[in-house]
């Protein structure tokens, strides 16, 4: 059976020595958990020109978010939040030029953490800056660095007639590494889980059969929950489908 071509942004490496050259990286269990799905993961280097990225695009059957760092709030039309850290300007340009063409031609896409966030911003949404100092009566969503990926924070709520309830059930236990969270839901899309505070913990597109973005961690749970490693396999099927249709076409 083929494999989807499935890119993944990659991300400003800070940790390197000055005197190194500039890289790009990125996280190895969201590739481990792509591959073990049956996607050919690719990642995606920051700061091309749109010539050379967009003929990279078009290779691609499924468009993958990653976890990372904070949107710049400019990219919302919000001034920064005091808590507000990690931008990674190349990061923003590159995903959110990326999402704009997935999202017009109908590409598979799955976001995680920074991902739901990304997602909703280049659909037209806003973001919680920090949820803390906002929601004062919201419960603990921050959970790095003390806490292991596996690690279960709290439940969420699924909504039963949802893309992702048919995928994950109606109830799951989730772990939790992020400050900031979906404010304003983006047009054709709609919030579809929840923390038990009300912070939105996914959002899905509207009319598509797979563009989804959840706050938490999958990658970090497939180990021990069969629901996430379903989350992963249907958007690797569902990226499985572009690419037969790619090929047919080439015939």
């Amino acid at each position: 059976m083929s494999r989807p071509l499935i890119g993944i942004p990659s991300f400003y490496d800070t940790t390197s020595p000055e005197s190194m050259p500039p890289r790009f990286a990125m996280s190895r269990p969201y590739i481990a958990a792509l591959a073990a799905s049956g996607a050919v993961p690719l990642i995606i280097p920051l700061g091309l020109d749109d010539e050379t990225l967009r003929a990279l695009y078009e290779r691609l059957d499924g468009l993958f978010m990653a976890g990372g760092g904070d949107l710049n709030p400019e990219t919302y039309g919000c001034e920064p939040h005091p808590k507000t850290n990690g931008i990674d300007a190349l990061r923003d340009e590159t995903e959110l030029r990326l999402l704009h063409w997935a999202l017009d031609d109908h590409l598979p896409i799955l976001g995680v953490c920074r991902g739901v966030q990304a997602l909703n911003v280049a659909a037209g949404g806003t973001l919680i800056q920090d949820i803390a100092d906002e929601l004062p009566h919201a419960i603990r969503h921050q959970y790095f660095p003390e806490k292991q990926r596996d690690y279960v924070a709290h439940p969420v709520e699924v909504e039963s007639r949802s893309h992702l309830a048919r995928i994950i059930g109606h109830k799951a236990q989730v772990n939790s590494f992020h400050h900031q969270a979906v404010r304003a839901v983006a047009p054709n899309f709609r919030a579809v889980a929840f923390a038990p505070d009300g912070v939105i913990e996914a959002i899905e597109h509207c009319d598509r059969e797979f563009v989804i973005g959840v706050q938490w961690h999958p990658e970090g749970l497939i180990a021990f929950d069969g629901a996430m490693r379903n989350l992963f396999e249907t958007f690797v099927q569902h990226s499985r489908r572009k690419h037969s249709r790619s090929r047919s076409q080439l015939r």
